[in-house]
């Protein structure tokens, strides 16, 4: 066993964290999350972050560092992770990078596109908009202005059109442009062990809902609760992180415990059937594995 970085890929609920700490008992390692819901401070137990017993065992590093008012980029993302492999290489360390955030994957193994920084005038413009039009209405402006980017996205990730519409203003050249221009890698692919978890649909959705139901016991209202009563921005993040925007319901008396909960787990088993589309078509020469 050699301390090369190991990279482990799958979608939510699919066992990629017991698989992680399984693997870094093997010899001195330092698990990396990869989940862009798993970093926010507030979110530990309605996003599954690894238990605090298992973060005793081993260091888990860039979980619940950013508090949840901050919208956390991928661009910061790849500037965390350098500074981690750098103290784990000084360490002796083996990096295992986890998660089910498949671009942040590709932005270590392709580097990112050299988008110039966009003004803060720009900025400010375009998510004053955003908020005023709403996310349906947002994607039209995009589809008017960038039809290709408008395909590449959804009317319900209003952060990443509002990035492509500050983008096109502040460049003059569409985002899908900008990412066709290669960007320096944070690691070498080819100097990496790359493990995908691909497990059968209907096993992992079972999964997910018992997952979901152990939440529900494990406190997830309350937290939600909590990170209601912050008062933040309804677009941010980490308040359409997985069961949120439910339970946040739930919590106001505007939906039914049963109808937040079916509804949440609804929503969860949509967003797995994207993910193993992803990981299928953009993850073909990894190791896959079934847990």
């Amino acid at each position: 066993m050699t301390n090369v970085p190991l990279l482990i890929a799958g979608p939510t609920a699919s066992g990629k964290s017991a698989y992680a700490m399984m693997r870094a008992r093997e010899m001195p390692s330092v698990i990396v999350n990869a989940d862009s819901m798993q970093v926010y401070r507030e979110l530990r137990v309605v996003t599954a972050r690894p238990s605090v017993e298992d973060e005793t065992l081993v260091p888990h590093l860039l979980y619940g560092h950013v508090p949840a008012r901050e919208a956390y980029s991928v661009g910061r993302y790849v500037s965390d992770v350098a500074e981690v492999l750098a103290r784990a290489q000084a360490e002796g360390l083996r990096p295992v990078i986890v998660g089910g955030t498949g671009l942040y994957f590709l932005a270590l193994l392709d580097g990112l596109s050299p988008v110039p920084p966009i003004p803060d005038k720009v900025r400010a413009h375009w998510r004053a908009e955003a908020e005023r039009l709403g996310p349906v209405e947002l994607h039209a402006v995009l589809a008017a202005r960038d039809r290709m980017m408008a395909e590449k996205l959804r009317p319900s990730d209003p952060q990443r059109v509002t990035r492509a519409l500050e983008v096109l203003e502040a460049t003059g050249a569409s985002l899908a442009v900008w990412q066709q221009t290669a960007g320096t890698p944070v690691l070498a692919a080819d100097a990496c062990e790359k493990v995908v978890i691909l497990p059968e649909r209907q096993a992992v959705f079972a999964r997910a809902d018992q997952r979901f139901d152990a939440m529900m016991e494990g406190g997830a209202l309350e937290e939600v609760a909590a990170l209601g009563a912050l008062g933040l921005d309804p677009a941010l993040p980490s308040m359409r992180a997985l069961g949120v925007p439910q339970l946040l319901r739930l919590q106001r008396a505007e939906m039914a415990r049963e109808a937040a909960i079916a509804e949440a787990k609804a929503e969860t088993r949509r967003y797995i059937k994207r993910q193993l589309s992803w990981l299928k078509r953009n993850m073909i020469s990894w190791d896959s594995i079934i847990l």
